[in-house]
């Protein structure tokens, strides 16, 4: 990785949707050169998909939570299946320590964040903490470039 993909990598993630041939005159490079650095970036799974990101309070999910999970009464396989498809839940990470899961959700209020905890009990024991503030919501990231 270079430079220009680094440069190619930040002007995606701040706009997907950009076409080749703007990229192509942001980056000074020729549209099929561009091209073939997308596709070099997908094919060593730099660039994972191209995706929207959605306003959670646009669509009404106005309360966030990071819930820990500990002393698991099941089996990893099974919790991770049903976690899997619970709509309520955006991340799931399976950690190291006391705890044995983090799980980032996002749920319309008070009442969908008590139905989601009573989902979870059976699971373990459950920790909740409400999101008051995000000071750092989502961040671009660039890989370390060396000089």
């Amino acid at each position: 990785m270079d430079k220009t993909d680094t440069a190619l990598i930040e002007i995606l993630q701040e706009n997907s949707r950009i076409t080749i041939s703007e990229l192509s005159k942001k980056l000074a490079l020729s549209r099929p050169s561009v091209t073939e650095r997308i596709l070099r970036l997908k094919d060593k799974g730099i660039i994972e998909e191209f995706s929207a990101r959605i306003s959670l309070k646009g669509i009404g999910r106005n309360t966030v939570l990071f819930i820990q999970l500990s002393s698991l009464k099941v089996s990893p396989e099974v919790f991770e299946a049903m976690i899997k498809k619970d709509q309520d839940i955006l991340e799931c990470h399976r950690v190291t320590g006391h705890i044995n899961y983090f799980i980032k959700a996002a749920v319309n209020n008070m009442n969908s964040m008590s139905l989601l905890i009573d989902r979870l009990l059976p699971y373990g024991d459950v920790n909740t903490s409400v999101v008051l503030k995000s000071p750092v919501p989502y961040r671009h990231i660039t890989p370390y470039v060396e000089d």
